[in-house]
């Protein structure tokens, strides 16, 4: 284990010396962000953790100026958003930097995600490394639903109307959680309140956790590629300059994308709905959440039963928490499991799927697919997955993650001078 240290930090001032003495802050991130020994075969799909880490920043900083101006009362809170659009000095950037930031971060945590069940980044040792992820992912779900209710819209104030209103069908403590959401007997001026507090809260309970997940990476290392452990010295390479310099590439080229939607499209992800003040007369034809939301907003329909489309919308997420457990096979990548990375494939389009059919009426033909591909999202964690590992027969696997790269295996070689 201690090759996956990096080397210790050397105070060259004087300055630094007197400091590193008192608050060795370099003597703490040196190591874990500068040189730590890091799988060399790693490729862009790693670069989403620290493109994560960007949405998040970005999101902190606008959300703090954004709240500055903005009136968490249902008489002036969309008011308010509209005061920040005309009158706020580039108010509209802050407000579609934020809006647009939130659907950035999820498409980066659905491309992170996806990437580790693809590799297998969730099975022994990172066990606790995944199920902080789905807690992570969890906090995000919470942060956005608040977050999208502070308009005020029509969208935003009938979304939170049955969202919330889904805790009713819990036995015997549903109608007091829904009322604690409330604030009372209605979605009114106390749950906006409740909702803004929360959305401000929040993003700080996710950087806490982040500093766990950071944390729980060290201890065990990169998952990579292959799958395979770092053997020796020869497998990794300081994480500064070189994955610094391969993730700075790749946050530019999603700085672009996301500046794509800023500035040319900033509303094309979102209801234009919502841009009708919150009426509590007038229920829209079609209520539908975020796009991110769309897949669990799917399954939720697809139960006819309300407390039964509960559990299952909860189970869909809960069943990643047990997934390492579920995953029989001792081969973590994808890349060595023909079978498996077929049945992966299938589940990408069936999540794609129950996307597409949330953005639709729960009516007909959407309803009885919505079924089937809720079925099947089930049944890849709880059956397939265990039978998989099995009867599945993965190709051989390289010697080491040198042999992967160079095409020869000097893990041997680097064992025996270490």
């Amino acid at each position: 284990m201690s090759e996956l240290h990096g080397e210790p930090y050397q105070p060259q001032s004087g300055f630094m010396k007197w400091m590193e003495s008192r608050l060795p802050i370099m003597g703490l991130l040196y190591p874990t962000a500068v040189t730590f020994p890091t799988p060399r075969n790693l490729n862009y799909w790693w670069t989403f953790g620290g493109i994560l880490m960007f949405c998040l920043t970005v999101q902190i900083m606008t959300g703090i100026v954004l709240a500055m101006h903005y009136v968490p009362h249902v008489d002036m809170a969309f008011e308010s958003v509209e005061h920040i659009m005309r009158d706020v000095n580039f108010g509209w950037l802050l407000r579609y930097v934020h809006a647009n930031g939130g659907s950035m971060f999820f498409i980066a945590v659905y491309i992170h995600m996806f990437r580790g069940l693809y590799y297998g980044s969730y099975k022994a040792p990172r066990e606790i490394l995944w199920i902080l992820g789905v807690v992570l992912f969890i906090l995000m779900m919470a942060t956005a639903f608040m977050g999208y209710v502070l308009p005020w819209g029509q969208m935003s104030f009938w979304g939170a109307t049955v969202i919330t209103s889904l805790f009713s069908a819990i036995p015997y403590v549903g109608d007091m959680i829904t009322q604690l959401l409330w604030g009372g007997f209605a979605v009114d001026n106390p749950t906006l309140n409740r909702f803004f507090s929360l959305h401000y809260l929040l993003p700080f309970m996710i950087v806490g956790v982040v500093v766990l997940h950071i944390w729980a990476l060290h201890v065990t290392g990169n998952n990579n590629p292959t799958g395979l452990n770092v053997k020796s010295k020869q497998d990794t390479l300081p994480f500064h300059p070189f994955y610094t310099a391969k993730d700075g590439f790749a946050l530019v080229v999603f700085i672009l994308f996301f500046a794509m939607f800023v500035f040319f499209a900033p509303n094309i992800l979102g209801d234009p709905i919502n841009y009708e003040k919150a009426n509590s007369l007038v229920t829209p034809e079609h209520i539908v959440p975020e796009w991110y939301f769309l897949p669990f907003y799917a399954i939720l329909r697809a139960i006819p039963d309300k407390l039964g489309g509960v559990i299952v919308m909860f189970g869909a997420i809960m069943v990643l928490f047990i997934l390492p457990w579920l995953d029989t096979s001792k081969v973590r990548s994808a890349s060595f499991r023909p079978l498996y990375r077929q049945f992966f494939w299938v589940l990408v389009i069936v999540c794609i799927g129950l996307g597409y059919l949330g953005a639709k009426p729960p009516e007909g033909a959407y309803v009885v697919w919505s079924r089937i591909l809720t079925a099947y999202y089930f049944f890849h964690f709880l059956v397939i997955l265990p039978v998989l590992g099995l009867v599945e027969r993965p190709r051989t696997l390289p010697q080491s993650i040198t042999q992967s790269v160079l095409g020869k295996d000097d893990g041997g070689q680097a064992e025996s001078k270490g």
